[in-house]
């Protein structure tokens, strides 16, 4: 069993930053890629990025490329965002994933980011 735990999550005016981690424990003997998703109000969970594991390849929802930076800690399995000119419609919850072994549904509790002034 993959436990994930998310932080950093908070309340920051427009054009602020954030900076969230998910840290991996458990049965996490080979992990493909980790991630994180979102979902809004009333919307329906999106991907924002993900990061290969061993070759570190990036990808980024157009919504937030050039803004969010993805990051990984090989050592300690944790993986990172970097959220820089937030926009109100940034607000959402946002969930840690991981891929292990092939199986990817593994999720945090999930961290609530606010963008409001």
């Amino acid at each position: 069993q993959v436990q994930l735990v998310e932080s950093g999550g908070g309340l920051v005016q427009p054009g602020g930053s954030l900076r969230l981690s998910c840290a991996a424990s458990g049965s996490i003997f080979a992990i493909d890629w980790m991630g994180w998703y979102r979902q809004a109000p009333g919307k329906e969970r999106e991907f924002v990025a993900t990061i290969t594991w061993s070759g570190g390849f990036r990808n980024y929802a157009d919504s937030v490329k050039g803004r969010f930076a993805i990051s990984r800690d090989n050592a300690k399995n944790m993986v990172f965002l970097q959220m820089n000119s937030l926009k109100p419609e940034d607000t959402a919850v946002y969930w840690c994933r991981v891929s292990v072994g092939g199986s990817n549904n593994n999720w945090g509790q999930g961290t609530q980011v606010t963008v409001s002034s």
